[in-house]
């Protein structure tokens, strides 16, 4: 564990004081931030490699009904 000198805004400051734990209210506060962005960087990951595969997909599905096509007839 460290610990950490922090500044913040008069307003945020007022709010925080009426907290018991205050340390332990940042934290999961600071988890929470985190964990979002985590999870739209991780978005952003899938849709980019979804767009840059999108052609390829498309091919393939075409190539899977043109071989479903083939058993059927």
């Amino acid at each position: 564990m460290i610990r950490l000198n922090i500044t913040l805004a008069d307003d945020i400051a007022k709010e925080l004081a009426n907290k018991h734990n205050k340390s332990r209210f940042i934290t999961e506060a600071l988890k929470e931030k985190l964990e979002r962005e985590r999870r739209k960087r991780t978005g952003s990951l899938l849709l980019e490699g979804y767009k840059v595969t999108y052609k390829e997909d498309i091919g393939l599905q075409a190539d899977w009904e043109n071989i479903e096509i083939e058993g059927w007839q």
